[in-house]
């Protein structure tokens, strides 16, 4: 469920002080109730570093990314990418622009990280109790993907993604134009509804820790 930007804006989260001149492009509700711990395992989901039920080798296609819909349409985003190239040496992070991680305070950088994602190379950048933050950069953007741990006022906790952007220039800004309804009506809901059939497969597996 998408929801208003306020839902981001209005609660207290880390990654306002350190990507407060990125734009909020979207907030969306996750259908992945949990206890107040639980993150963590979602953010293993996202990342596509979740185990097996039978086992710690991970499994990439507990990504949401890897659902058939979102995966075909971003591989042809990285296809068109290459051709253009959008994501060439020299487009990213550490190159282009410089990576969040520099903006940390002490706290947050020597905390946990989190692990970096795949399929798509969103690169961790702090991991707390209730916040995950992960980057991407190219020639178009410097985007952030937030996870926030938010209590649903009846004891439980679900998931609030945000996608908080930075758009190259003209560019950018007529690329992220261009990609917003793909976005909106094929990646994220074909993402969202893999997610919370996988929360929902994995139920067992998070109770015993």
């Amino acid at each position: 469920m998408r929801l208003p930007a306020s839902a981001h804006t209005a609660r207290p989260w880390r990654v306002h002080a350190i990507a407060g001149d990125f734009a909020l492009a979207d907030v969306w509700r996750l259908p992945t109730p949990g206890g107040p711990d639980d993150l963590i395992h979602l953010v293993r989901q996202f990342s596509g570093t979740a185990p097996h039920a039978g086992g710690a080798v991970p499994e990439r296609s507990s990504s949401p990314f890897a659902h058939p819909v979102a995966a075909t349409l971003l591989g042809l985003r990285w296809k068109l990418g290459a051709l253009l190239g959008w994501d060439g040496p020299g487009t990213g992070i550490g190159a282009r622009v410089p990576s969040l991680r520099e903006r940390l305070p002490d706290d947050l950088r020597d905390g946990p990280r989190g692990p970096d994602s795949r399929p798509i190379p969103f690169r961790s950048v702090y991991t707390t109790r209730d916040e995950w933050l992960a980057e991407i950069a190219n020639r178009t953007v410097h985007a952030a993907l937030h996870l926030g741990w938010v209590p649903d006022g009846s004891g439980g906790y679900h998931a609030q993604m945000a996608v908080l952007v930075k758009p190259n220039g003209r560019f950018g800004r007529a690329y992220l134009a261009g990609i917003k309804p793909l976005r909106r009506f094929g990646v994220y809901p074909a993402m969202f509804e893999a997610a919370g059939r996988r929360w929902q497969e994995t139920a067992a597996l998070r109770a015993t820790g």
